[in-house]
């Protein structure tokens, strides 16, 4: 098969492409390069994220059932996302022609989009992948209106909440909140609200969560070139976002951690008696299972745990919940790209995405693989999660995305520095980096 440019895509927004300036940058090649093993047997390299080991058991069926028309080896990225990115972006802008699948965090799919880093999703593949994928997924799959790679996983933050305190605030859990609500209920009540006010990542993903519930945009034309992109975050839904995250960082509703707080430290003290409401991901369920099992966590705590939608930021507007997971992309100088697709189809069935769900606890972008008997098992909240994976909006869409999330890191952190001018500030620092004219 064979690559196809994008003439529409403006040059200078190439040679501004962070991915295309790694060129330069040696790679180290690892396991699988692509050639046919001794049998004749052609053989795919898969490019994964550290898991539980699903995506190599998912390997070797896919492996089974091609009847020996390819065979997959998996290739172990770094475990942060960060390095995930860099190092698939060195390998494709130096050719390497052993990038046959890969596992693509959503925010860096335009940056390896862009260049023409990526392999065109062929129509029969594209019709063959998406026909039941949710809406936040499939979003997050596309740059320039196109398919760009195909979703595997997804995940998207729910409001956890202690069902003890949202009875004693008064709170019907059965209805949509706010974030007003439920940060009143955590100061009346005396308790920590779960959030992550760390300067990584999970800062991003709070903020861009904010702002598109409050029906904003972080970037107005994402893919303008970097001279001309328009950041909006001059504007009101940015000042409620703002608002919000100084407030819980001020008033102290975070908890005396709140300015290292990730993911794990949130749900440590979600689990802890000073715990109330938290915006998290769904593993922490699971772990929190597992905690009872060791001793750590008393069951009674376990049992009073709720879930619900991620909090609105107005109360007539439905709530623009977080997005991640996992698409699958092949690399345009693969020499089995063909057989790369039909490997790809493999993957992604609804049966495989239910049981790499349920072993590995990553939520499918499939809607039908949320019937398998075994998923509502193991995840009582699962239609939670299928409903908040529709409403779900990726972060911001661009080739620039390390600089635009690097930037709102450094503005939005600590939490108790936010103000009111924190949103301006951010999108006249974002745009001077995208310029040229300051350094991050």
């Amino acid at each position: 098969m064979t690559t196809t440019s994008h003439p529409h895509r403006a040059p200078g927004r190439r040679r501004l492409s962070t991915a295309a300036s790694l060129g330069a940058v040696g790679v180290l090649i690892l396991t699988g390069c692509g050639d046919a093993d001794a049998g004749g047997t052609p053989t795919l390299t898969w490019y994964i994220n550290p898991d539980a080991g699903g995506q190599a058991e998912l390997a070797q069926r896919c492996s089974e059932e091609s009847d020996g028309r390819y065979n997959i080896e998996t290739a172990l990225l770094p475990r942060d996302a960060a390095s995930q990115r860099e190092q698939l972006a060195r390998r494709l802008a130096a050719g390497d022609t052993s990038m046959d699948i890969m596992s693509l965090d959503p925010p860096f799919i335009p940056e390896l989009a862009e260049p023409d880093f990526l392999a065109p999703v062929p129509a029969d593949v594209e019709e063959a992948t998406t026909q039941d994928v949710l809406a936040g997924p499939l979003e997050g799959a596309m740059w320039g209106d196109e398919l760009v790679s195909v979703p595997f996983w997804a995940n998207t933050q729910l409001l956890w909440y202690r069902e003890s305190v949202a009875e004693a605030a008064g709170l019907d859990m059965d209805e949509p909140v706010t974030w007003q609500q439920i940060m009143d209920a955590a100061r009346e009540q005396d308790k920590y609200l779960g959030v992550q006010g760390t300067s990584a990542e999970s800062m991003t993903v709070w903020v861009n969560g904010l702002i598109k519930s409050a029906g904003g945009e972080i970037i107005e034309n994402p893919e303008a070139p970097a001279d001309e992109i328009v950041i909006g975050m001059d504007s009101e839904a940015a000042q409620q976002a703002a608002d919000i995250v100084g407030t819980i960082g001020r008033d102290g509703l975070g908890g005396p951690g709140l300015p290292t707080s990730d993911e794990g430290s949130t749900m440590a003290q979600f689990q802890s008696d000073d715990g109330s409401f938290m915006v998290n991901w769904p593993f922490i369920y699971a772990a929190t299972a597992a905690a009872v099992e060791e001793g750590t966590v008393e069951q009674s705590m376990f049992e009073d745990i709720g879930w619900a939608l991620w909090p609105r930021v107005n109360e007539d507007e439905p709530s623009a919940p977080p997005l991640g997971g996992i698409n699958l992309g092949v690399g345009a100088t693969s020499e089995h790209q063909e057989l790369a697709w039909e490997a790809v189809e493999c993957i992604v069935q609804p049966e495989n995405q239910a049981y790499y769900f349920v072993t590995n606890g990553n939520p499918p972008a499939s809607e039908a693989a949320y019937e398998y008997p075994e998923v509502a098992e193991a995840f009582p909240m699962y239609e939670t999660i299928r409903e908040s994976l529709e409403q779900a909006a990726p972060r911001p869409q661009t080739p620039y995305y390390n600089e635009v999330s690097t930037a709102i890191q450094q503005e939005w952190t600590p939490p108790a520095s936010v103000t009111e001018e924190t949103p301006r500030e951010t999108a006249e620092f974002i745009e001077a980096v995208l310029r040229g004219d300051q350094l991050l």
